[in-house]
């Protein structure tokens, strides 16, 4: 299924468009602000001009982001946590064997990157040790994994750059740490640069491609009634989510929609420190009342940290915490949820506006990043107990659930 994805944001349009002509873009991580930000150029286009620039004005290691197919054909072996944004995970260092000299200048490490980038070459057109160091980027990219390796090849990926190779350097200020916060920003400014975040490059890839793709189907009797059941896959993280649905949801009118993220212990095992169950069995009710609409049930235990972790943040719970205490008391976010791929499934069940069933107004961006409509929000309260009292006004006061009752 094709759908016309929303244009541009201006920021990302200008990006793109002067990394497309052989420009600096300038890219930080505001999720993870302590982390900074990096210069990018794509590989292929990097002169000793932009060497210069990035080795004097950015200060930190001039690396080339290549995805693993490629690093692959070269010989090269990353090293480090695949999945660890505190480094990347580089390869030992390399020097175009022909066409250089000492391997420093500018010109040399040019040089060493266009041959790391040129699609033709093979390992034995590099030498190690040098003076470039190759990345890779998760072939997944920033929505699989945020890092700066992901940035440069998804940068090359939407500006259409091939190959898909990116010259990146962190921005380290005078003092030799990391640039943080508007002093990103004043840095682009003072050198004309555009600028971008991560979130600005997953939000645009989500938006402009699909990554759901539909396993099964068939026929689910359950003690609210018979739905459709529906199994699909987020290609990119393998990740398995369910959609359950009543009546065609290909007409125009608004379906009755709740996007439900699983909670084992509320769900089955009937806790009663959550909501998550009562509301889940309400939706399923309401849907089979309206003749029309789905509950997609999204894999995302304990908002996104998974079910050990959620059963340690109960025991800091046990002990005066509340649930967004605990998990930043356990080095965790919040909430980790994502509602992009419930708007990708939306699509591909062909709709298109929905009167969603939630508390949550990020679930309400979630779906309308992918360009579904939310024509109606529609309340699914559960009347507070002793139990969950405490955790229903931790969802209000501190991630801005709109809870009436509480």
């Amino acid at each position: 299924m094709t759908y016309a994805p929303p244009p541009h944001s201006p920021d990302i349009a200008a990006a793109t468009d002067a990394y497309r002509h052989g420009q600096v873009v300038v890219v930080r991580d505001t999720t993870r602000p302590e982390r900074g930000g990096v210069v990018v150029a794509a590989a292929a286009q990097t002169s000793d001009d932009i060497v210069t620039f990035m080795a004097t004005h950015a200060c930190g290691l001039v690396s080339v982001a290549l995805p693993p197919d490629r690093l692959e054909r070269l010989g090269l072996v990353a090293t480090g946590a695949p999945y660890d944004l505190a480094r990347e995970r580089l390869t030992a260092s390399v020097e175009a064997r022909t066409g250089v000299s000492t391997g420093i200048s500018a010109a040399d490490r040019a040089r060493t990157i266009h041959v790391i980038a040129d699609l033709a070459s093979h390992a034995e057109d590099l030498v190690s040790p040098g003076h470039v160091f190759p990345a890779v980027a998760d072939p997944g990219g920033v929505v699989v994994h945020p890092g700066w390796a992901e940035v440069g090849v998804d940068l090359s990926r939407v500006a259409g750059v091939q190959p898909l190779a990116a010259t990146f350097c962190r921005i380290l200020g005078p003092d030799g740490e990391v640039v943080t916060g508007d002093d990103l920003v004043a840095f682009a400014d003072d050198h004309n640069l555009p600028h971008i975040t991560i979130d600005d490059l997953i939000t645009h890839r989500m938006a402009s491609e699909s990554f759901v793709v539909q396993l099964g189907q068939s026929t689910l009797p359950t003690a609210c009634g018979e739905f459709m059941v529906r199994a699909f896959q987020n290609r990119l993280t393998g990740q398995q989510h369910l959609a359950l649905s009543v009546g065609d949801l290909r007409s125009p009118e608004p379906a009755l929609v709740r996007l439900h993220s699983e909670c084992l212990t509320g769900d089955v095992f009937t806790s009663q420190r959550c909501d998550c169950g009562a509301q889940l069995h309400e939706a399923l009710q309401r849907i089979q009342e309206e003749g029309r609409g789905a509950v997609l049930y999204l894999r995302q235990e304990g908002r996104g940290i998974g079910l050990a972790n959620k059963v340690r943040a109960y025991a800091l719970q046990d002990a005066g915490r509340d649930t967004v205490e605990a998990n930043v008391d356990l080095g965790l976010p919040a909430d980790l949820r994502d509602y992009s791929i419930a708007g990708q499934m939306l699509l591909a069940l062909g709709v298109r506006k929905v009167r969603m069933m939630t508390n949550n107004p990020r679930k309400v961006a979630g779906v309308e990043t992918q360009g579904v409509e939310v024509v109606e929000r529609v309340n699914i309260e559960v009347v507070p107990t002793e139990h969950n009292q405490n955790y229903l006004a931790t969802k209000k006061v501190k991630l801005g659930h709109l809870l009436e009752q509480v």
